[in-house]
């Protein structure tokens, strides 16, 4: 800093010596148009250390997260009451919306009688298994006694001790009861796989009713809609009488948060060269004209919308407009009510890299003089 002023003087007391003091040349219209190109050119000493050093940006604003209420309902649901205005603050869990729930509360009364039928069945499966292997011993006892009286009448046939027609009577007792005893074991297993089919040793028909009863509980519970956190209810333009559900892809209203507000500067790339986090910072936001705000650097984000290209079938198209993209800077303030800075204000930033310190008053000097000039302008009489 000291070393430009003394260039800048150095230059100021030789045009002096030269053209007025002693006068080895004549002033003229040529060496005044000469001495002021180079001066200014020496004042560039300033402006480059200010804008690498201590950069400015004049596109500053205060950024708040926010949820959009979007209804998650099954199908079209009519809004019965509005319980909040617009701009007006809400507790985390506060009623916003109440929309009908006739047929949502059917819904879980549906699903709670299949529940108790499903649970009902899956008590009786064991009386099923018991049941099909009683049926399995009897088919079995059954061809047990047939196969007895084939074998038996089988040798008395031959030796004339009985007639063909008694033979031919077990022989087809025989294979009924074989068969008899094949479908009882079918119905074992399958009595067995049904006890069987579990999840976490729940049965899978009782599982799947209660999937079915909290998915209806879940959305009878989404006809009233609560404030998910802290915060401030906009752009509210619900109305009862309105149906929500169907093709509503958007939100009825917006929530701006209360916590972890921060402000989003843009700053041209090469101003960026020295910019880290954790350095100082000074805001002037233009809702508080002359007060300055101390704050830090949180992070750089390194990167704009001209660094994406999207799929598409389109050949990207480059215009001069889109040289050059800004790139924004995160920053926090120390002001322990972030909460009354509104979304969007707008404002200045200057941060101090810690570089160029004797340059740094300039700085200074500039975002009090942005941050007062903010009594008077915009200048709107009207």
């Amino acid at each position: 800093m000291f070393i430009a002023l003394g260039l800048v003087l150095i230059y100021v007391v030789f045009v002096w010596l030269v053209f007025f003091r002693f006068r080895w040349l004549k002033f003229n219209i040529v060496w005044g148009v000469v001495g002021f190109w180079v001066g200014v050119h020496m004042l560039l000493i300033f402006i480059i250390a200010l804008r690498f050093y201590q950069p400015f940006s004049m596109d500053a604003h205060i950024i708040r997260p926010t949820i959009q209420l979007v209804p998650r309902l099954q199908g079209p649901t009519l809004l019965k009451e509005v319980f909040v205005e617009n701009n007006q603050a809400v507790k985390k869990g506060d009623p916003l919306y109440q929309f009908d729930t006739s047929v949502y509360q059917a819904k879980v009364r549906e699903a709670e009688a299949n529940l108790a039928g499903a649970t009902q069945n899956a008590q009786a499966l064991q009386e099923d298994l018991d049941l099909a292997e009683q049926e399995l011993s009897q088919a079995e006892a059954q061809q047990t006694y047939a196969q007895q009286q084939f074998d038996r009448y089988s040798n008395l046939v031959p030796k004339g001790g009985a007639r063909q027609e008694s033979l031919d009577k077990w022989t087809a007792d025989l294979a009924s009861a074989n068969a008899a005893v094949a479908e009882a074991n079918a119905n074992v297993k399958k009595a067995q796989i049904a006890i069987d089919a579990q999840v976490n040793g729940v049965n899978a028909q009782v599982v799947a009713a209660q999937a079915q009863l909290d998915e209806a509980k879940y959305y009878l519970d989404q006809t009233t809609m609560k404030a998910p956190e802290d915060g401030v209810i906009i752009s509210q333009q619900a109305r009862p009488g309105l149906v929500v559900g169907a093709l509503r892809f958007g939100a009825i209203s917006v929530l701006i948060a209360d916590d972890d507000p921060y402000i989003l500067a843009s700053f041209y790339q090469e101003h960026l060269k020295f910019v880290e986090p954790g350095q100082d910072v000074e805001v002037a936001l233009d809702i508080y004209p002359g007060e300055i705000f101390k704050g830090k650097v949180v992070d750089v984000w390194w990167g704009t919308g001209q660094g994406q290209i999207k799929p598409s079938g389109n050949v990207p198209t480059f215009r001069f407009p889109s040289l050059q993209g800004r790139f924004a800077v995160q920053i926090n303030i120390d002001d322990p009510n972030m909460k009354r800075l509104p979304a969007g204000t707008h404002g200045a930033v200057a941060i101090y890299t810690g570089g160029g310190q004797n340059f740094a008053f300039l700085r200074r000097i500039n975002i009090r003089l942005y941050s007062w000039s903010n009594f008077l302008f915009p200048m709107d009489f009207l």
